[in-house]
């Protein structure tokens, strides 16, 4: 299939995913409360669904580049269908922890596999724009499937996990009937003699610990800044509601826009550094917030760092992971979850010591994972490194 076939298709699958688990993230707190879940039994709620992320993504990047992208995929959505629809019939706690962990497991399949998909349709000079596609779907349906849930929750708290549920089936047969399997056959029969740790080698190992450094930092702001911008500038729910908004449209616009010329021009390894860069200097500036202007501004600043790291990291990971596209992407996927099963435990922990501490650690987090991407960029391969001479 033609990449630029493939890749409209595939962006309004991922925007379509992502809109279907955005709508249930401003209800659920409120749903579980309802069923009398306790903040540490919220807390474990959300853990769980990272934790069994973590754990089966490099198992199901594994499994596509055997079996192929297609139908992982489709487990993948289908899975969350499944966990959205057991959520909206639940009528105790124990049913909603059943839910999340099954949502965790097959979910699990879409974020790696959609990357594996895009490395497997692009050639290498295209890989950052394919990637950053990806990525501004994701940004997108985040920023409109909360909005439909906290809409929609008006009517019943429920409903928004039957409109999830809904929406996750049509796009499972969206997946069918529109997008063509990348995964060529001679390529599935050689990565089925392959184990997943291959792709784990000492040229890109330091990619995967700074994905895992910059999701920590990012998982402890998004756990802590509606304390910190309503102790620090009054903001409410709804303000705040605009500022993520402002803040994901200016992120998805880098990443669909931006991301594909600039590691074109400069390379993968350029622009990550350029990212993280900027993403600590946007740590720096959200300690000075102090009305909805500068919030939005400098949650912005914050976003379009940010935004460029993870497609550039993915697309030069999959270029040096050969045809085992899958597996790279699947434990860049476990990296990234445990990166936000940790982040929002540091984060609320540093905020009770100081409300500032959440982004000076994320400065300092940040600046880490420049040093650690400093010390072994000369190691990320000759590919990437000839683009930026």
């Amino acid at each position: 299939m033609q990449t630029k076939t493939a890749l409209p298709i595939l962006f309004i699958v991922m925007f379509l995913v992502m809109v279907g688990f955005g709508i249930i993230i401003p209800v659920l707190p409120f749903y579980a409360e309802e069923m009398g879940a306790n903040s540490t039994e919220l807390g474990l709620l959300m853990s769980v669904y990272s934790l069994m992320q973590f754990i089966f993504a490099p198992i199901w990047g594994q499994v596509s580049d055997r079996i192929g992208r297609k139908p992982v995929m489709m487990i993948g959505i289908a899975g969350l269908a499944l966990s959205f629809f057991i959520q909206a019939i639940s009528t105790s706690l124990w049913m909603l922890f059943v839910a999340r962990i099954i949502g965790g497991i097959l979910s699990s399949a879409n974020m790696p596999t959609a990357m594996a998909y895009v490395a497997d349709i692009t050639t290498e000079e295209n890989r950052g724009k394919g990637m950053g596609i990806v990525g501004a779907a994701t940004g997108l349906g985040f920023v409109f499937g909360p909005a439909v849930g906290g809409i929609f929750s008006k009517i019943s708290l429920s409903l928004p996990f039957y409109i999830a549920s809904a929406s996750s089936l049509v796009t499972v047969f969206l997946v069918f009937l529109l997008l063509k399997e990348s995964k060529q056959r001679n390529e599935s029969q050689q990565a089925a003699r392959q184990s997943i740790w291959k792709s784990f080698h000492a040229a890109n190992s330091v990619l995967f610990f700074v994905q895992l450094l910059i999701s920590l930092s990012l998982a402890g702001l998004e756990a802590t800044f509606a304390y910190f911008a309503d102790q620090k500038a009054g903001l409410d729910s709804r303000q705040l509601g605009y500022i993520f908004m402002i803040m994901g449209l200016g992120s998805a616009f880098v990443q669909g826009g931006m991301v594909g010329k600039l590691t074109k021009k400069f390379g993968e390894s350029a622009v990550i550094l350029g990212g993280m860069v900027v993403s600590a200097i946007g740590f720096g500036l959200i300690l000075l917030v102090d009305n909805f202007t500068t919030a939005a501004i400098y949650l912005t600043i914050f976003g379009l760092g940010n935004g460029v790291i993870r497609p550039s990291v993915s697309s030069l990971i999959t270029k040096m992971s050969g045809s085992n596209h899958g597996s790279s992407t699947g434990l860049l996927s476990s990296f990234d979850s445990l990166g936000r099963i940790i982040g929002p435990t540091l984060g609320g922990w540093l905020y009770l010591l100081g409300t500032g501490l959440p982004y000076l650690s994320g400065i300092i987090i940040t600046a880490a994972a420049i040093i650690l991407f400093l010390v072994f960029r000369p190691q990320l391969g000759r590919t990437n490194l000839s683009n930026e001479s």
